[in-house]
């Protein structure tokens, strides 16, 4: 899969400790409006998908966190790699937290089933919206978000403009 960018605040100690968490993300695009999930308790946006679990292929993780975190099925033979970014910086706790982030453009079933939130999703407000990508970067750049990491919605970002620019969207 072709490398979108890097991030890397430079803000740890070389020797600490790795710790790593890929993710996967779907990029859905439907009448030129990007399938989202929304946080309505601290206002923001980022694309369906999260964390891959051990040995799980990335597409996989994508279809499954999807269907999850917004209750979408993708169409398996519609998935096409679209990047990947890199990111690294000291993780909350200490050491360095390593993370690849695999984003695919999918198509999805007429069929919207259940979602299955995480306690900390719900907390969250997460729910799916169909949003212009510049109401995506404006919100995720101007508005207050509270605690929420900064670093995944530039992510978010970078990657829309990516999308733009090339004409995908």
């Amino acid at each position: 899969m072709r490398l979108l960018f890097k991030i890397d605040l430079k803000d740890y100690d070389p020797n600490a400790h790795k710790i790593v968490r890929d993710s996967a993300r779907s990029i859905i695009i439907k009448d030129k409006l990007l399938a989202m999930v929304y946080s309505s308790r601290y206002d923001y946006y980022k694309f369906p998908g999260g964390g891959i679990e051990n040995d799980e292929d990335p597409q996989e993780a994508m279809i499954r966190e999807t269907k999850e975190e917004v209750g979408l099925q993708i169409i398996k033979s519609s998935v096409r790699p679209y990047g990947l970014v890199k990111r690294k910086q000291k993780g909350q706790e200490g050491g360095i937290f390593v993370q690849d982030n695999y984003y695919y453009l999918c198509q999805i079933e007429d069929i919207k089933v259940d979602n299955k939130l995480d306690d900390y999703e719900k907390e969250a407000g997460f729910c799916l919206c169909y949003v212009d990508p510049l109401t995506v970067i404006k919100t995720n750049r101007e508005h207050d978000h509270q605690k929420t990491d900064r670093i995944m919605l530039e992510r978010e970002c970078r990657v829309i403009e990516l999308l733009i620019k090339e004409k995908i969207i």
